[in-house]
């Protein structure tokens, strides 16, 4: 597997910056790659112990150790005081990336009304009110970045998991519609969209001989796509050089889609 080498972006230090689902997978390289700019970073997750477990081992971070908080996303007030404490904490919110996701697969018929709720409460909700509470801090310092992350799965008219996709389609349409709005505010708004990315849980579950064969083929650039291709890709959008990038979709995914 080659070897990321991050840029280092002077901007990042000292930022503020917050992270959803950041305990495990891409969440937790990014929550690395931003302790490693000596940002000071917040990040929520509902695995307690594996945030916890990643925050003790940053405690020697540039930046400081990261704040954890255990928050379920499906509860909006504790999303909002979990950000109001890093505001707190870290200063005012120069950074949100809206990574939490939950694409666990499932068929069409088997979908109740009470799953598809929770699939848009998981994969939805939380980025709306998460930039709701993040602009407020935002506008208080003069600006700052809203990363929302998408997915190829609906541009690739992915099946088994309609729910996902939906939400993860619904995202653009979200960064649109916030960066015209907070853009006065300095505030830009982008999406991250990811390709297939072999996190330790896409490894457990599903890549498998027949997605390694659809890898292989599907992407323009051989090999496996990193939590580190997403990290490097969210740094730069948060870091002051790309100051003129809003309401833009920035595609990492070999090509796929």
């Amino acid at each position: 597997m080659q070897t990321v080498h991050r840029a280092v972006y002077p901007s990042l230090a000292g930022a503020s910056v917050f992270v959803t689902g950041g305990a495990s997978g891409i969440g937790a390289e990014i929550v690395r790659a931003f302790a490693d700019q000596a940002a000071r970073v917040a990040f929520v997750d509902i695995d307690a112990q594996a945030g916890e477990a990643l925050a003790r081992g940053l405690a020697d971070a540039p930046g400081g150790a990261p704040l954890f908080r255990a928050c379920d996303l499906r509860d909006i007030d504790a999303l909002r005081e979990a950000m109001a404490e890093a505001g707190r904490t870290n200063g005012d919110i120069a950074v949100l990336v809206n990574n939490a996701a939950n694409d666990t697969r499932h068929a069409l018929a088997d979908l109740t009304v009470e799953a598809w709720d929770d699939r848009l409460a998981v994969n939805l909700r939380p980025m709306v009110f998460a930039a709701q509470a993040a602009a407020a801090q935002m506008r208080r310092r003069g600006g700052g970045s809203i990363i929302n992350f998408g997915s190829i799965s609906w541009k690739t008219a992915t099946a088994g998991m309609v729910g996902y996709t939906t939400a993860k389609a619904a995202v653009h349409g979200l960064t649109r519609s916030l960066a015209r709005e907070l853009g006065p505010d300095h505030i830009r708004v982008n999406t991250l969209t990811p390709g297939w990315v072999m996190t330790e849980r896409q490894k457990a579950l599903w890549v498998d001989a027949a997605a390694e064969a659809q890898i292989d083929q599907m992407q323009c650039l051989p090999g496996r796509l990193q939590p580190a291709d997403i990290a490097a890709m969210t740094l730069f959008l948060a870091a002051d050089d790309s100051r003129f990038c809003s309401a833009q979709d920035f595609t990492v995914d070999g090509g796929w889609a």
